[in-house]
């Protein structure tokens, strides 16, 4: 496949610390999900097949390669999110072909099955195809804190063994995809099944839902305690509702491991569970002003989630617990 080189003017750089003192973005299962005893221990580890294949790409690495993208744990393109940017000039198709098979092993294992092929087909339409994504390593995957990170148009996604305990998904990430035709897009049936949620509501619920105009997508930092948020508490929502807006968050968290999956519910849990999460709906940006919001964003105490549908899908996601 050729390399698209599209743009993305509205693609912005946002620091990582910016995140990481608030949170970018929640996406997280929690319906069909096992106990929070169960779950602490299914965390990704060092040995997790994403984890272990990172040692083996680490291990295979010329001199050369290392010089490009094996970096220390402190260099700040660690600590940059960007939904549009290449964090090393190590692209995929720079490595050997048997490299490359490990690479693809990393994506796979830090995915779910639908996951991987959705991502996959995303990085064809936007960029051409995972051959012009670039990866990095920070730090050893064989001892202490490690991380490997792709990056490209639309695209960010970590795999760090659990090795950094304060934040899950190995840290802030962000996916999207460029079709503005939202029937076309990639993600537009999370904004779907999130407005399940909003026609579900009723009189004063859908008023204290649905806002005029939307924060910026980088504005993803955590509010202080005891400051209000916007939209509804889920604890606010009847059992029916509480439930759709389960499968909301269901719908999202599917593209990524069931490891990721457990240590974002314990995430979640540790900051007051699901009734602590609000909703909001943003009467901005509707593409087709059909009253489908596709903007829309959920807030907790260690989440905070920015899904933006106009002019094409940005999102934004990062959990972590408060320090």
């Amino acid at each position: 496949m050729e390399r698209k080189n599209q743009s993305c003017p509205d693609c912005n750089s946002v620091s990582r610390r910016g995140f990481l003192a608030g949170a970018a973005g929640a996406a997280f299962a929690v319906g069909a999900m096992p106990t929070l005893s169960r779950l602490a221990s299914a965390a990704p580890t060092r040995e997790s097949a994403a984890e272990t294949a990172v040692g083996r790409l680490y291990d295979s690495l010329t001199d050369a390669q290392k010089k490009m993208l094996a970096l220390p744990l402190t260099d700040e393109r660690r600590n940059t999110i960007n939904a549009n940017w290449h964090i090393t000039k190590a692209t995929v198709d720079s490595f050997t072909a048997d490299q490359q098979k490990i690479i693809h092993e990393v994506v796979k294992g830090a995915t779910s099955e639908e996951g991987y092929d959705r991502l996959i087909k995303q990085m064809a339409d936007d960029d051409g195809g995972i051959h012009n994504y670039s990866i990095a390593i920070f730090g050893n995957p064989h001892e202490g804190e490690f991380e490997f990170e792709l990056t490209g148009r639309h695209l960010t996604l970590r795999a760090d063994g659990n090795t950094k305990k304060a934040v899950a998904l190995g840290g802030p990430i962000v996916y999207g995809h460029g079709e503005s035709n939202p029937d076309k897009n990639l993600f537009h049936y999370q904004t779907k099944q999130a407005n399940v949620v909003f026609d579900m509501l009723e009189g004063k619920q859908r008023e204290v839902a649905l806002i005029a105009d939307p924060p910026q997508e980088a504005a993803v930092k955590f509010r202080k305690e005891g400051r209000p948020m916007p939209g509804i508490a889920a604890g606010e929502l009847s059992s029916d509702q509480k439930e759709q807006f389960k499968k909301s968050l269901e719908s999202v968290m599917k593209i990524y491991r069931a490891e990721d999956v457990a240590e974002v519910m314990e995430v979640v849990e540790a900051g007051g569970g699901l009734d602590k999460l609000h909703f909001s709906f943003y009467q901005k940006g509707d593409l087709k002003n059909d009253k489908v919001w596709d903007i829309w964003r959920i807030e907790g105490p260690t989440v905070v989630c920015h899904f933006r549908g106009a002019p094409h899908v940005h999102a934004y996601i990062n959990v972590a617990r408060r320090a």
